[in-house]
């Protein structure tokens, strides 16, 4: 692999933190300054909802000015946010967060496209490698974020702030290291060919697996994830270290797979990785119904992270077969931005349904869109013999 992708992965770990740390911040934050309990999980919902916001102008800015300036300017940019949701924390101020977590997603939808970015530093029978190479990064931000919350109680004694203070710096070094990048992929004539109309390209069949896959994994695993420290910590009383410790493995389990569900894909085919995935994510649900022991929650998030990765790797293979050459930006800019959308509608209905069903009914209410998923890629299997074999699903 290029320097630029080794150095692309290292960033991505390190910003990755932020998310990490947030998912075990945000909802412990989230319940103890709420106003109204229904809310507890919307700092962090609101910064999926960032991510969500963010992405059309970010890909539009990187259209433009190319992937380097845009990633300084929005690293930068976290670490002062960072310092002001450790100010707003210090002051129990819960709006304060909120607004924090809203604005280290939009930063967040620029640490998104690492991926594309590693990937167009390479020929392209090196894409798929250097693709899951940057993914890789997850796994040191599964630890590091999470451990940035213990570490942070050696600068601030009130809990939480010395962690953000923390992710500030990370940031920075993050912008510092962007600077060492290869710009990439500057497109400024407004005359280049952009391929079809994006209603034409989202009405194929293999667009719709693709982008359904990666929405219910998201969906489904936000939609859980948001609601488990929450539950854990606030409801059933369980410690912020074994709480740190069922999340931490939840997210290395998120990206560990890519060690081999290339390789699975290439053996299996496309479809059964999905089926894979959705039946982790079954797994995980029964598990978690069967009692609220400690194993109970750590077995259910780590075959939820692995459900995570079979949807996601599986969505995005699917979905670079959807789009031709010329086409790819916006079609990524679609997929990211209805990715994350609904991830940021589960994050937020997650507070919503664990105050008004409990966690029992949020797990029963799960199998709904798992059920959806299965339909989906039901149909589309029976109408591939019909397909044009350029959008055949293997």
């Amino acid at each position: 692999m290029p320097a630029n992708v080794w150095l692309l992965t290292l960033i991505q770990a390190l910003a990755m933190s932020s998310v990490t740390m947030l998912v075990l911040a945000g909802g412990v934050l989230g319940a103890q300054l709420t106003p109204d309990p229904k809310w507890s999980t919307l700092p962090l919902a609101m910064s999926i909802v960032g991510t969500a916001c963010g992405v059309v102008p970010i890909t539009r800015l990187m259209q433009h000015f190319g992937r380097k300036p845009v990633f300084i300017t929005a690293t930068t940019f976290g670490a002062f946010v960072t310092l002001f949701a450790a100010t707003s924390i210090a002051n129990s101020s819960f709006w304060g967060l909120v607004i924090s977590a809203f604005l280290l997603g939009m930063m967040m939808s620029a640490i998104q496209q690492i991926r594309f970015t590693a990937m167009e530093s390479v020929s392209i029978e090196l894409m798929p490698k250097a693709a899951s190479t940057v993914l890789l990064g997850g796994l040191v931000a599964a630890v590091l974020g999470p451990e940035l919350v213990t570490l942070g109680q050696l600068i601030s004694d009130q809990a939480f702030v010395g962690a953000f203070y923390l992710m500030a710096g990370l940031l920075i070094l993050c912008s510092l290291l962007f600077t060492k990048i290869d710009n990439t992929h500057v497109v400024t004539t407004k005359s280049a060919d952009t391929g079809r109309k994006l209603s034409l390209i989202a009405g194929q069949p293999v667009f719709i697996l693709a982008v359904s896959a990666s929405v219910v994994g998201y969906a489904l695993m936000s939609f859980i994830m948001t609601a488990t420290p929450v539950h854990m910590h606030v409801h059933q009383a369980y410690s912020l270290q074994d709480t740190k410790w069922v999340i931490q493995s939840h997210i290395f389990a998120m990206f560990f797979p890519s060690l081999f569900s290339g390789w699975l894909i290439s053996k299996l085919g496309t479809s059964k990785i999905i089926y894979l995935g959705l039946s982790s994510y079954v797994a995980a649900i029964l598990i978690a119904l069967t009692g609220n022991e400690w194993l109970n929650y750590w077995s259910a998030l780590v075959l939820l992270g692995i459900g995570w990765n079979f949807l996601f790797v599986g969505g995005t293979v699917l979905l670079a077969q959807s789009y031709q050459p010329s086409e790819r930006f916006k079609v990524q800019g679609l997929n990211e931005f209805l990715v994350f959308g609904c991830q940021a509608i589960a994050a937020l209905s997650a507070g919503v349904f664990l105050n008004l069903i409990e966690w029992r009914g949020l797990l029963l209410a799960s199998f709904i869109i798992i059920a959806m998923q299965l339909l989906v890629i039901t149909w589309q299997q029976i109408r591939e013999k019909n397909l044009h074999p350029y959008n055949n699903i293997p």
